[in-house]
């Protein structure tokens, strides 16, 4: 009977698991998604960084 139960525990577990990383898929689906609809929307995110190979301090002398 502990057998039993500890293998029903042990499949909730894997059941409740398997769920979550289904969701974490499905939310990194949907933002790649969003990155893509947003990629053709004329008034997309502004960048911040105007200029990404340029270091945010001056080199000290």
């Amino acid at each position: 009977m502990f057998a039993y139960e500890l293998q029903q525990i042990r499949s909730a577990e894997m059941i409740r698991e398997a769920e979550s990383y289904r969701m974490a898929r499905e939310a990194v689906r949907a933002r790649r998604a969003a990155r893509r609809s947003a990629k053709d929307d004329t008034e997309g995110q502004v960048n911040r960084r105007p200029h990404p190979r340029r270091h945010r301090f001056a080199r000290a002398a």
